[in-house]
């Protein structure tokens, strides 16, 4: 296992953080969540990432759970506040009230008494940013929280935020955002502007919500029990067009010459540029993880680079004008 700094900080990762979000958050039962959480462990992967609405709260309290047993000072523990779905007229919600209040639930959810990386989970246009930021910083101050990122800003919003976030002594550090090989809308500004900002990237969805897996085929029926079959899915559907299944499957031959899978070829993609941190990574069981943690072993050359996008074309999506917006990653490229 690699590790890396987030940010300019002294918050160093594992470069595989494990993300609950699949296991915890309704597709998976509580045993299997926890052996996937022993198992990353086993691998070396010390980040662990959650969020205080995933399963409504469930899934940091099995994280905190099955976290208890090992030293807190091994892990790194991140989790985000801010998103409220179902909340009338506005799903998001970064007031000072909100943000206190929940930091304090989900230290009780987690069984910890700071949280490493507590994240804004999207911008709340609605709350003045001076009063979100400043939250945050008391928040640190009082050593309920050691560090402060957020996730799916804009570049103007990522320099708004670091600028009073500076002048209260505390700093962003890092900015969760969706990105792959298809998935690259945060390359022309928010990856720069991080740079520029002493800020990483944690990177989520590296496989395009298991779309670059290669486990669905163009013409063939989902898998049973997999994400596309969910009764929750969202970001996969049934109408992905059969472009992008077959432009994926043409990345095949490339992996193989590795001896690598699919998955750890789109991971490894994800860690290798520049300004990425950690890539965040989902399991439905012990196996897969493992399988998707060796990727951090894997180093590609200029020339599988180069052979990845040219084989990927044009149904990578690059547009700027998505980059901190809540987008199915999918919708593109639907039939």
């Amino acid at each position: 296992m690699q590790y890396r700094s987030v940010g300019i900080h002294d918050l160093r990762v594992s470069a595989i953080a494990y993300g609950n979000w699949l296991t915890h958050g309704g597709y998976a039962d509580a045993s299997t969540a926890a052996e996937c959480i022993a198992t990353a462990l086993d691998v070396g992967i010390t980040m662990f990432d959650t969020a205080d609405i995933y399963a409504d709260g469930r899934a940091e309290e099995i994280l905190g759970t099955a976290l208890s047993a090992v030293r807190r000072d091994s892990v790194v523990v991140s989790t985000k506040v801010g998103l409220r779905p179902g909340r009338p007229g506005h799903d998001k919600d970064l007031s000072r009230q909100h943000v206190l209040t929940s930091c304090h639930r989900s230290l009780r959810r987690l069984r910890t008494d700071y949280i490493d990386l507590y994240q804004a989970h999207r911008f709340d246009d609605e709350t003045p940013l001076e009063e979100t930021i400043g939250a945050l910083a008391e928040l640190v101050r009082r050593g309920d929280v050691r560090h402060v990122g957020v996730s799916e800003w804009t570049a103007s919003q990522l320099r708004a935020g670091q600028a009073i976030a500076e002048s209260l002594g505390i700093g962003l550090v890092s900015n969760q955002a969706q990105y792959s090989m298809l998935w690259r809308v945060i390359e022309p500004a928010v990856i720069p502007a991080s740079t520029e900002l002493g800020m990483t990237q944690v990177a989520f969805s590296p496989l395009a919500q298991g779309v670059l897996t290669g486990k669905y085929l163009p013409r063939v029926p989902w898998p049973e029990r997999s994400r596309a079959t969910a009764v929750r899915a969202s970001s996969i559907t049934r109408c992905l067009s059969n472009d992008v299944l077959e432009r994926v499957q043409r990345l095949r031959p490339i992996a193989d010459s590795l001896g690598v899978t699919l998955a750890q070829l789109g991971v490894a993609w994800v860690l290798q540029q520049p300004g990425v941190a950690a890539a965040v990574v989902g399991a439905s069981n012990s196996s897969q993880l493992r399988e998707t943690a060796a990727a951090a072993e894997v180093v590609l050359d200029l020339e599988v680079m180069r052979k990845i996008d040219e084989t990927l074309g044009d149904i990578v999506d690059r547009d700027p004008a998505k980059a901190g917006k809540t987008y199915d990653v999918m919708a593109r490229w639907r039939a």
